[in-house]
């Protein structure tokens, strides 16, 4: 039987503001535990929340990042479940009027650009964290996360495969760090993956019974834990076996899923508005401001490299993945001059020498300023496509320009024509077998003269004019 995978997420981006979602106790990661905390953490009796602002201003900024639907009435909801991590024994969440719904995400896995659709995203406090290695046989508890912003964002169930899981976790990560309402950081916990996977036969309508797999922090590990997981529900069913609903953990050691408990339903957290929390009004003035602070998004910005600097749709994708990207690529392409060289240059070499030493752009050696100055030298014939990629090896590996590389180096192109006939001259002389062999219709000979006249130019003559000379020679 021919199977069809059902996958949807939900995203917990954790909004970086200074305090937390409804008290003044410090968000910041990396803090001794239980010591960013205050009575409204920690549900003292009488201790009341109150809103941060902030946190709905940066979510006014995703909302209009997705072209989402705002409710203009907000409220807040008491969701009653028992965790040690959870000190009131409810978290405040949002159930039926969410701070948005009906957004819309583009994702691209190769060259297909799919639109995923985005339920609905909701304000909430994040929980605290269970600690099972500091203290001996026992679980200790750290309230330090205990009201930190969440927005949780939920997608329809629309991907179809692990690829186009990723491909949408990663398009919402750079949404959230480009808008700068989220630092990104999936390994404290900033950007967190929840997904929901089911299978079906194929063609059918109906859904299969799905499970959740939780707080996958890596983008490999939600691959992982998708296959693996898609993999065991297949084999379970073919062998008689029923899918049960559940929440899943996700072991990277291993590369398997385990259940980890039966799957609740809404009703099973007893929601109702929380009456420490007045609804919130979202007012004209308030969504002005937002639009105000809005950056230009990710597609306009993509749109206006192809329009403006003459790329391909796919060198623009890549290159508006996070705003770093986008502005290193727009300064090489301004002082250079030349738009597509520069987008094949970052997206080729550039982004290689950084993935060999797992280098973020950030940690660059090489300035958009300095890679300017060697694609200026390509386009103005000074170096040939093999000398560019030594003044580059150069560049990463000192602070010179790349003039000052080309003098030192003497990497200068040859382009004196009577010096180039005379590298011709002496390879037609030394080579007459491969002459006669071009002469009789072998294309390979003429390749192998014009290796052997590069060579003689240990690299530096135009090879456009080596060919052009050549077949003048030859006839």
């Amino acid at each position: 039987m021919s199977w069809e995978t059902v996958i949807g997420l939900e995203i917990h981006v954790q909004l970086n503001t200074q305090s937390k979602i409804f008290s003044g106790a410090s968000t910041a990661f990396g803090a001794k535990p239980n010591t960013h905390t205050c009575v409204v953490d920690l549900g003292f009796p009488g201790a009341l929340p109150v809103l941060n602002k902030a946190v709905v201003e940066k979510s006014l900024k995703l909302a209009l990042a997705l072209n989402a639907t705002i409710n203009r009435k907000n409220v807040f909801d008491r969701k009653n479940y028992f965790y040690p991590d959870l000190p009131k024994a409810y978290q405040i969440s949002q159930l039926a009027y969410p701070i948005m719904e009906h957004g819309q995400l583009d994702i691209s896995v190769g060259d297909e650009v799919k639109t995923i659709n985005v339920t609905r995203a909701h304000m909430e406090e994040d929980a605290g964290k269970s600690v099972h290695d500091a203290v001996p046989a026992a679980t200790g508890v750290d309230l330090n996360r205990t009201g930190t912003p969440l927005l949780e964002v939920v997608s329809e169930p629309e991907m179809r495969s692990a690829a186009e899981a990723v491909a949408y976790a990663k398009a919402l990560h750079s949404l959230v760090t480009w808008l700068g309402i989220c630092d990104g950081n999936m390994a404290e916990g900033s950007f967190r993956v929840d997904a929901n996977v089911s299978v079906r036969p194929q063609g059918q309508s109906e859904f299969g019974t799905r499970c959740e797999i939780k707080n996958l922090n890596s983008f490999r590990f939600l691959e992982q834990a998708i296959n693996y997981e898609v993999e065991r529900q297949i084999d379970l069913i073919e062998d008689g076996g029923k899918v049960v609903q559940e929440t899943r953990l996700f072991n990277p050691d291993t590369g398997e899923t385990r259940a980890m408990r039966s799957k609740e339903d809404a009703h099973d957290y007893r929601y109702f508005p929380d009456p420490d929390l007045m609804p919130i009004i979202i007012t004209d003035e308030m969504l002005q401001q937002a639009k105000d602070a809005m950056p230009e998004l990710p597609k306009q910005m993509a749109e206006r490299f192809v329009r403006d600097y003459g790329i391909t749709d796919y060198d623009a994708r890549v290159l508006t993945t996070s705003p770093i990207q986008a502005a290193y690529f727009e300064e090489v392409a301004q002082k250079s001059g030349e738009g597509k060289l520069s987008a094949n240059w970052i997206n080729g070499d550039l982004a290689a020498a950084l993935n060999k030493e797992e280098k973020t752009l950030n940690e660059s050696p090489v300035s958009a300023e300095r890679l300017a100055g060697l694609i200026q030298r390509i386009t103005d014939g000074t170096l040939s496509g093999k000398l560019a990629k030594k003044v580059f090896e150069a560049l990463w590996t000192s602070d010179l320009t790349a003039d000052e590389i080309i003098e030192r180096d003497g990497l200068k192109q040859v382009t004196d024509t009577g010096a180039i006939e005379k590298m011709v001259d002496e390879v037609i002389a030394a080579n007459q077998k491969s002459v006669e062999e071009y002469q009789s219709g072998k294309e390979k000979a003429f390749n192998a003269l014009v290796g052997q006249v590069m060579k003689a130019s240990r690299g530096k003559a135009n090879p456009q004019q080596v060919q052009e000379i050549l077949k003048n020679k030859l006839g």
